[in-house]
């Protein structure tokens, strides 16, 4: 027995975010399949109050705030990152960690000085994950959502300028040996890019396989 249908996306998009990095990776996601994308900050549209207890609450208050406000399919994106050591934070709690003014350096820091506390300096205590949960919104009320996550491992010192966020501390899964680079130090295309030509590794990029599988053709 299948599913219900997946509801295809075309024509004019608002990409629900005032984040100009996550703006960024999501405009290079959504280029090969000619979507029109226009930003939540472009349209002045309001930033809710992200009120839900888990990503995927939060990907549908945003999506939904904006398909509502816009009267425009919207498209948003929660995602954090989830230390063991820490119980799991910062988790939804990611953005905030890292005060009004985006100091993500300051998070960084705030993350390292927990884990020392907790002694957990060798690579196997300080194993994290980033997860991405990914919400279109209508404005008839019809809604698609996908997450995946990806793992890793957090090093210190931070290290690449590219990404944003957490990015330069953490060391994802599944690299070749000898060739060990943070997503900080990835550059976009390896990072978040699709196949063929990139390897789709972030957090981002495989929840929006997902997405792109079910509700998108290519231009």
């Amino acid at each position: 027995m299948s599913g219900p249908a997946h509801r295809r996306i075309t024509g004019r998009l608002v990409i629900a975010t005032h984040n100009p990095g996550k703006l960024a990776e999501m405009r290079d996601l959504l280029a090969p399949y000619g979507i029109d994308a226009i930003s939540a900050g472009e349209l002045k549209l309001k930033e809710p109050d992200e009120t839900g207890m888990t990503f995927r609450d939060n990907a549908r208050i945003k999506a939904e705030a904006a398909a509502k406000a816009a009267g425009l399919p919207a498209f948003a994106d929660d995602s954090g990152l989830m230390v063991d050591a820490l119980d799991g934070a910062p988790g939804i709690h990611s953005a905030r960690w890292a005060g009004p003014d985006r100091d993500f350096r300051r998070a960084m820091e705030t993350i390292e000085a927990n884990l020392k506390d907790r002694g957990a300096t060798a690579p196997e205590r300080r194993k994290a994950h980033f997860v991405s949960a990914l919400c279109v919104a209508w404005p008839d009320g019809h809604v698609e959502e996908f997450e995946a996550r990806v793992d890793g491992t957090l090093v210190w010192p931070p290290r690449g300028d590219k990404g944003f966020g957490y990015d330069p501390m953490f060391l994802p899964d599944g690299q070749e040996y000898g060739h060990l680079r943070t997503f900080g130090e990835m550059p976009s295309e390896e990072k978040h890019g699709l196949p063929p030509r990139g390897k789709g590794l972030s957090h981002r990029a495989r929840a929006f396989l997902k997405l792109a599988e079910a509700c998108l053709e290519r231009a």
